[in-house]
């Protein structure tokens, strides 16, 4: 049965989901609504060198004067994901949502938590938005791939996989996804040629040399082998990793 990281139990497909990074910064107090809030300095400071704690505590005294500074929810549920509290972080999300608050990269990091709590539906749903409102952002359509590969949807999958490709070539994790998806579908010869490819380019990209031995031990993949091939097996649930550039944090964008 196929699986998503080696860490896990079982031997199966490696796939890691990549987690943008960007600047922790407060909006300009320069329009109205929502997009006047600001947060503390102090609270986004602690944020910035990952002091999750403090900036925990800060941003609940933001809150507790300010109950409906959507922005201040937005970074707490961040801080709260950052310590492992999955559930008061897509809370807070949701609230950030609900007071008004509408950018692609809050449907991103709800999306992911929602990955990560095997929500797949949830979080195909929040990363969907995160698409329309940030289409041109790749790690918007790799995350909706990765959750529509969990919830069985592998066509939109794939459509997903290929243009986060088509918009960062670039990206192992992406065409290992897109491998997996393959894989699923039964076209293990594209599988097959997908993960060749990688290792070629990539040759420490150790997910794709453990998924062409699965793939081969499962089916005995040769050169010859024809897309009438046998089906794999489905994936088993997905576990979201940190696998990130060396900014600020190894997780989502605030």
């Amino acid at each position: 049965m196929f699986c998503y990281r080696p860490s896990q139990l079982k031997p199966g497909l490696v796939v890691a989901a990549m987690l943008l990074i960007s600047s922790l910064t407060c909006r300009q107090a320069t329009a109205s609504g929502v997009e006047a809030q600001v947060c503390n300095v102090s609270a986004d400071y602690s944020l910035g060198v990952e002091d999750y704690a403090d900036a925990i505590r800060i941003h609940r005294e933001i809150l507790r004067k300010d109950p409906r500074n959507a922005l201040a929810h937005y970074h707490l549920g961040f801080a709260e994901g950052m310590i492992g509290d999955r559930a008061t972080e897509i809370d807070e999300y949701r609230r950030a949502e609900e007071l008004g608050l509408r950018t692609w990269d809050l449907f991103l990091n709800q999306g992911l938590a929602e990955l990560e709590s095997a929500d797949f539906d949830a979080a195909a749903n929040s990363l969907r938005t995160a698409v329309a409102l940030g289409g041109e952002h790749s790690e918007a359509h790799f995350n909706l791939a990765l959750a529509e590969e969990r919830r069985g949807m592998l066509v939109d999958a794939e459509r997903e996989t290929k243009e986060s490709l088509r918009l960062s070539p670039g990206q192992a994790d992406a065409r290992n996804l897109l491998g997996v998806i393959y894989a699923r579908e039964g076209k293990t010869v594209a599988a097959t040629q997908t993960w060749r490819d990688l290792i070629r380019d990539v040759p420490s990209y150790q997910p794709a040399r453990a998924n062409l031995s699965i793939l081969g031990s499962q089916n005995k993949v040769t050169d010859a082998e024809t897309a009438a091939a046998v089906p794999t097996s489905p994936a088993a649930a997905v576990s979201a990793l940190k696998n990130m550039p060396t900014t600020l944090d190894a997780r989502r964008s605030i």
